[in-house]
C-alpha cells in the first residue's frame, strides 16, 4: 500500500486547517484516505515557474491548477509587483486560450489584481499568447498574464507571468515571485473582489494594432501580389489562432486561405486530435487530408495558445512532409537574411537568436551572411532576454527554437505564431514567384550548408517517482560520460550546471559533440513530466535527389544513438 508523503501531508494540513470551504476540505480528506498515491501526487509540492511559467494538471492539490492555486499565485505576483513598483498606477493585461476553465481562472487573477488596486485589462475573449505580449508593451503595462498550458494534453492548464517588457519572467524575478506565493499560506490572504470593477475589457481596438504591427514585417516586393491565389489550409487545432490568423494572412495580401472547419471550434477537449501539439503528425491528419484533397500548396497549423506554429509543405511527386521545427527554422533564418541581403539592410550591426537545443544549420546560414548568432538556454523567455540585453545597440533580425516557435521582428517577446504563420506564407510566395516551392529551398538550403537531421526524443516520467528517476538519469550521464557515440569521439561535453564555463545562467542540461559535427542534448523539461533527448546527425549533401537516402541513414545512427545511450 502507497505511504502518505510528509510533504504531501504538510502541504494539505495548510489547507485542512485554512479558509477554504468545507466541501474541499472534505475531498482533501476523502482522497488521503481513499487514494494516497493521488493525494502524494496532488500535495507533494507547489507548482513552480519553469521554462514556460505555471503549469499542471487541473484538479484538487497544491501541485495542481485550480482556483485555490491561481488565486494565491496572484496575490503572491501583486505583492511583488507592489514591492517593484510603490508609486503610481499599477497596470496588469490578461489573456486566456480556449482550454476547460482557461476562462474562469482569467476572470480569478482579474478579481485578485482589481481587488489589490490595480488597473486590469481583460481580454473579452481568449486570444493568442504573442497578443498578450505585444498588448503589454502597447498598454504600457507593469505585468501580464496568460492562462494557458500551450500545446500539453487537455488536462493541464497554466499561467504565464509576463513583466513590463512583454517577456515572460526570468531570473530572479521568477525565483522571487515564488518566494512571494509561498508566503501566502491560506486563501484568506488573497484579496479578491465578486464584481468587475476597475476591469476594462479589451479586444478588436488592440487586435487590429497588433495586425498592422505583423504586416510590417513583411519583406514582400511584389510577389505576394503575384501569387495571392496561393492555396493555404489552415488549422487553430481547437485554439486562439482562429481569432487572428486567417486575418493577418488576409492583410498580407493572400486570397485562398482555406480552414479546417471542425478544428476551427474552440474546445478544451481537443476531441479532433489526442493532443493539439503540432509538433505530433496525427494532430495533423485532418489538416493534411483536407490539404490534399484542396491540392493546397501549404498547410500551417498552430496550438491552442498559438504562439507555435507548423508547417507541411508539399514534393514534386505532391507527397506531403510535416517539417521539424529545425527545418522551418532554418528556412526562416535563410529567408529573412537572403530577403535583408537582397534589400541591403545588413550592416554587420544585425543578429538572430537560437536556442542551445536547436539545429547548428541556423549558426552556419548566419555565418555566411556575416549576421551574428547568438545562443540562449532552452525557454523562449531567454531569447527574450537576450533582446532585452541588446536593445539599442544592435538590430534584431529573427529567432526561435527547435520546438516550433519563432519571432520576427521585437514589437513582441513570446513566440509568435502569427506572424510566423504570414511570414511562411510570404515565404512560399517569394518560392513560388521563382518556380519553387518551399521544399525546393530546404533542398537548396542543404545543399549550400550540408545535411542537417533532428529527432528529439522524450521519456515521460510521471508523479513524483518519476521526477526522482529523471534525476537519477541526468546523475548518471555526468558520473559516467561517454567517450564516443555511434562510431564518432565525443569531442567535448557542455555541462550547462557549470555557468562559468558555459557563459550561459546555470541549466540543467548536457550536451555532447561529436567528432562529425553532430550533437546530442539531454535536458529534464521544465514545464512537462519529461526527460528530453535532442538528437541532431550532419552530413554532405551531395545532390538534392539523395535526400531521402541522407534521412534514412540519419535516422538510422540516431537509433544507434538512442541505444547507446539506453532508450530503447
Amino acid at each position: 500500500m502507497t505511504k502518505l508523503d510528509v510533504n504531501a501531508c504538510n502541504n494539505a494540513d495548510k489547507w485542512l486547517n485554512g479558509c477554504i470551504d468545507e466541501s474541499t476540505k472534505q475531498e482533501i480528506r476523502r482522497m488521503r484516505e481513499e487514494n494516497p498515491e493521488e493525494f502524494n501526487d496532488a500535495f507533494y509540492r507547489t507548482l513552480e515557474f519553469g521554462t514556460g511559467g505555471l503549469r499542471g494538471i487541473m484538479g484538487l492539490g497544491t501541485n495542481r491548477m485550480n482556483f485555490i492555486t491561481v488565486s494565491m499565485t496572484t496575490q503572491g505576483f501583486c505583492n511583488y509587483i507592489k514591492q517593484k513598483k510603490t508609486q503610481g498606477e499599477v497596470r496588469c493585461v490578461i489573456s486566456h486560450d480556449s482550454r476547460n476553465n482557461s476562462r474562469n481562472f482569467a476572470l480569478t487573477t482579474a478579481r485578485v489584481m482589481a481587488a489589490n488596486g490595480f488597473k486590469v485589462f481583460l481580454f473579452e475573449d481568449m486570444r493568442p499568447t504573442p497578443e498578450l505580449s505585444f498588448a503589454v508593451r502597447e498598454l504600457k503595462a507593469d505585468a501580464g498574464v496568460m492562462i494557458t498550458a500551450s500545446h500539453n494534453p487537455k488536462e493541464y492548464n497554466g499561467y504565464k507571468a509576463y513583466w513590463n517588457d512583454g517577456a515572460q519572467l526570468t531570473a530572479p524575478d521568477d525565483e522571487l515571485v515564488i518566494e512571494q506565493v509561498n508566503k501566502i499560506t491560506d486563501i484568506s490572504q488573497v484579496k479578491t473582489q465578486q464584481g468587475d470593477e476597475n476591469i476594462t475589457i479589451i479586444g478588436k481596438d488592440i487586435d487590429q494594432v497588433y495586425i498592422d504591427r505583423v504586416k510590417s514585417l513583411s519583406l514582400d516586393n511584389g510577389y505576394i501580389s503575384r501569387n495571392k491565389d496561393l492555396k493555404i489550409v489552415y488549422t487553430p487545432l481547437h485554439g486562439t489562432g482562429i481569432k487572428l490568423i486567417p486575418q493577418a494572412l488576409k492583410a498580407y495580401g493572400f486570397e485562398n486561405i482555406s480552414i479546417v472547419e471542425p478544428q476551427a471550434v474552440a474546445d478544451g477537449n481537443f476531441p479532433t486530435c489526442v493532443s493539439p501539439n503540432p509538433e505530433e503528425p496525427a494532430a495533423l491528419e485532418l489538416g493534411l487530408q483536407q490539404a490534399q484533397r484542396e491540392n493546397a500548396d501549404i498547410l500551417l497549423a498552430t496550438d491552442p495558445d498559438a504562439d507555435r506554429e507548423a508547417l507541411a509543405v508539399k514534393k514534386k511527386d505532391g507527397e506531403w512532409i510535416l517539417l521539424n521545427g529545425n527545418q522551418t527554422a532554418s528556412l526562416f533564418t535563410y529567408y529573412l537574411l537572403k530577403r535583408w541581403s537582397e534589400e541591403g539592410r545588413l550592416s554587420g550591426n544585425q543578429y538572430i537568436i537560437k536556442t542551445i537545443v536547436t539545429t547548428e544549420l541556423v549558426r552556419k546560414i548566419a555565418e555566411s551572411f556575416n549576421v551574428e548568432c547568438y545562443d540562449t538556454l532552452t525557454g523562449f523567455k531567454h531569447i527574450a532576454a537576450k533582446i532585452k540585453s541588446l536593445e539599442g545597440k544592435k538590430e534584431y533580425i529573427g529567432g526561435g527554437e527547435e520546438s516550433f516557435g519563432y519571432l520576427i521582428g521585437d514589437f513582441v517577446r513570446d513566440k509568435d505564431s502569427v506572424s510566423g504563420c504570414c511570414i511562411l506564407a510570404e515565404m512560399a510566395a517569394y518560392a513560388s514567384d521563382k518556380g519553387q516551392t518551399l521544399y525546393d529551398m530546404l533542398l537548396e538550403i542543404y545543399a549550400q550548408y550540408g545535411f542537417y537531421q533532428e529527432k528529439q526524443v522524450s521519456i515521460v516520467r510521471k508523479g513524483q517517482s518519476g521526477a526522482e528517476e529523471i534525476k537519477a538519469m541526468m546523475t548518471t550521464f555526468r558520473t559516467n560520460p561517454h567517450t564516443s557515440l555511434a562510431g564518432e569521439k565525443v569531442e567535448r561535453i557542455a555541462d550547462y550546471l557549470e555557468c562559468e564555463k558555459t557563459g550561459l545562467p546555470s541549466s540543467n542540461v548536457l550536451q555532447y559533440f561529436l567528432s562529425d559535427g553532430s550533437k546530442v542534448s539531454v535536458r529534464p523539461s521544465g514545464t512537462e513530466p519529461k526527460i528530453k533527448f535532442y538528437f541532431s546527425i550532419c552530413s554532405k549533401f551531395e545532390a538534392p535527389s539523395l535526400y531521402e537516402q541522407k534521412q534514412a541513414e540519419a535516422m538510422q545512427k540516431i537509433e544507434t544513438l538512442k541505444h547507446e545511450m539506453g532508450l530503447n
